[in-house]
Formats: C-alpha cells, structure tokens, sequence
C-alpha cells in the first residue's frame, strides 16, 4: 500500500509544483479569480492549493495524509498564504452543498475512486461551478534520463505500475460525465523542468514506487543506484526534464 506520508519532508521539498502558465490558462477560463471559493482534494503538499490561493481565490485544502498536511501548512505559512487544511477522503468531505466555486484535483485523481470523487465534487458546487482535474508527469522518452530512471524503480520496486506514461488521461472524462457534469474541455502543453541530480534523486524518493512503498533500507540502496546511474549516463547538471501538463475542467449543471 502506498503512503505519501512516509516521504512527505522529500514530497514537499524536491517535487516541482505546477507551472505558472497552467494557472494563466485556467484564469482564462475563469478558474482561480479573486474572492472565489475554491476546494483542493487530495492536496498533498499544496501545490494546487498554492497556486489558487495567490491569485486571490479563498482555498480550502484537504487530504487524508496528516504528515502531507503539515508540509503543505507549512509551505503556504512561509509565503503567507490564508489557505484553511482538513484531513479528510476526497470520495466524502462532510463540506456543505453547493460552497464552492471551484473544486480542483492535482496529481491524485488515480488515487481516488474517480467516480465517487466525481459525484461528491458536483455536490460541493455551486450551479455552474468548475471541476479542475490537472496532472504533470515526466514523459519517459527513448534513451532519456527518465527512461533511465523508470527502468530502475521497476527493478527495485516490481510493483510499480505507473511507468510508460505518456501524460493523457482518457478515463478521466467518462468519470465526470457519470458524476453529472457537463461542458468538458481539456488542455496540454510540454515543457521541460530543470532538476540537479540531488532534487531529482529527492523527487524520485518522493514517488509512490520508492519513498511510497519502500522502506529506509530499501529506499537509500535505490537512492545510491539512481545516483551512480546519473552520474554514467546523464552527467549534466542540472538535467533539463520533459513534462506534460494535462488539464480537464467541467462544468456543474
């Protein structure tokens, strides 16, 4: 079973959050304004959270980790960031019907009874409020460091099966058509993040097949063989990484 909790201090510290441009974009759409009442499951560390919470929207955040929860106050303490937490499941929230402008999902949707969390989601909102279910993933391209990297976790960490992705989410529509949305749209875009070979091995230790799953013992023998793995194969530093940003926003009736 994996636990976030476990890897949380790596999670909060080496895990690049999502992009300025993703949130640019959903501004354009009318998701993130000043004074909007917005709800973040599943919230990890904050990333999402953050991001709203800047731009002015009044963000609750909540998450079944109480370890994730404590970075992510932490993270949002330090740039003075009003944002209220609650541990709580994303499936059932115990919020009030129809109090939010906004209900957003970062990096989590997989984790969640999707369709579950889909219905629960359409309840929490106002007529006419905004689902917002937004991923960034690495893209394991051929020969590349990511590539590499997947190759490793899958032979310290069989189980792990979040390898090849490609960064589309085509399940992820029918989920909130069942939960009585309407109005789906979706976005991508591509860049490339820079990591040093220390924030990397930090963001590989905070995934769910190593630092999720692992233990202590476990998670140093593979930290030491990605890090010997970068330094013969992928010698520079910082490495420049592919992601995709994959976004779907729906519309409650």
């Amino acid at each position: 079973m994996v636990d976030f909790g476990k890897t949380a201090e790596d999670y909060a510290k080496h895990r690049a959050g999502f992009p300025e441009e993703m949130f640019r974009r959903l501004a354009e759409r009318g998701i993130g304004r000043p004074r909007q009442r917005a709800l973040d499951l599943g919230t990890g560390t904050g990333s999402l959270a953050r991001g709203l919470a800047r731009r002015g929207a009044k963000v609750a955040a909540a998450d079944i980790s109480a370890e994730m929860l404590a970075q992510a106050e932490a993270l949002s303490r330090t740039e003075g960031l009003d944002i209220s937490y609650y541990q709580t499941a994303a499936e059932e929230t115990g919020f009030a019907t129809a109090s939010f402008d906004v209900v957003a999902a970062g990096q989590c949707w997989h984790w969640f009874d999707g369709p579950a969390a889909a219905r629960e989601a359409c309840r929490l909102l106002k007529p006419g409020g905004c689902l917002v279910i937004a991923h960034f993933d690495w893209l394991p391209l051929p020969g590349n460091m990511v590539e590499t990297t997947e190759t490793l976790i899958r032979a310290h960490s069989p189980g792990w099966r979040f390898h090849g992705g490609t960064g589309f989410y085509p399940n992820w529509p029918g989920h909130v058509i069942s939960g009585g949305f309407w109005n789906i749209e979706t976005f991508t875009f591509d860049l490339h993040v820079p990591y040093s070979h220390e924030a990397w091995r930090g963001r590989i230790r905070a995934s769910a097949g190593i630092g999720g799953t692992l233990e202590p013992e476990a998670v140093a023998a593979f930290d030491a063989a990605l890090a010997e793995k970068l330094s013969a194969g992928h010698p520079e530093d910082p490495l420049q990484v592919p992601h995709r940003v994959f976004v779907l926003t729906a519309e409650a009736p």
